[in-house]
């Protein structure tokens, strides 16, 4: 039995889609990387791991219906069977919810519930927690709010400034992220 064929959707620099791609044992095989951003550094590293990349420029389609229906062409095409988010920015409408039940997984740097949405790490420092972390959750229709899989604890020290804590949260990331799914597929 082979690996699972999985995409993986980002829009910004990639750090957790390279951590998928140089996990030694992970349980899929990463067939498309999907990103909304034309010229995002995501793509030069998929470039360089030959993995295809499809760019879908939300800008482009009448409604969020069509880019995802486009996108959704795209998964067909390489007989995606799971999607996992890996800083992609938008929320997953009901076209590809709907295409992949519980089988679109997300990573967010906090412990949800706590600091949904973007900059959850600045949210953090700003609100002057002592403990912050890295969440790992099925996607639904909301922001941040679909069933928890996975969450890991990241103190936060006072002084911490924002690089520091984000470089603390991304190693958490890069090693809870592959564990993480491989948990997910062996139960599948």
């Amino acid at each position: 039995m082979g690996n699972v064929k999985a995409a993986v959707f980002a829009s910004g620099t990639g750090s957790n889609f390279q951590a998928l791609l140089e996990s030694e044992s992970l349980a899929a095989d990463i067939v498309l990387l999907v990103c909304d951003r034309p010229g995002a550094m995501v793509i030069e590293k998929a470039k360089a791991y030959g993995i295809p990349v499809f760019v879908a420029d939300r800008k482009m389609f009448a409604d969020k219906a069509a880019f995802e229906l486009d996108i959704l062409r795209q998964l067909q095409l390489h007989k995606v069977e799971w999607i996992f988010l890996a800083g992609y920015m938008r929320l997953i409408g009901n076209t590809l919810l709907n295409a992949f039940p519980s089988r679109i997984v997300n990573i967010h740097p906090s412990l949800l519930p706590a600091f949904p949405g973007k900059d959850a790490i600045a949210q953090a420092l700003q609100a002057g927690v002592k403990v912050t972390g890295v969440t790992v959750h099925y996607i639904d229709a909301g922001m941040d709010t679909g069933p928890i899989i996975a969450q890991e604890a990241v103190s936060v020290e006072t002084g911490d400034s924002l690089s520091e804590l984000t470089e603390r949260i991304h190693q958490v990331e890069h090693r809870l992220y592959p564990k993480t799914i491989n948990h997910l597929l062996v139960q599948h």
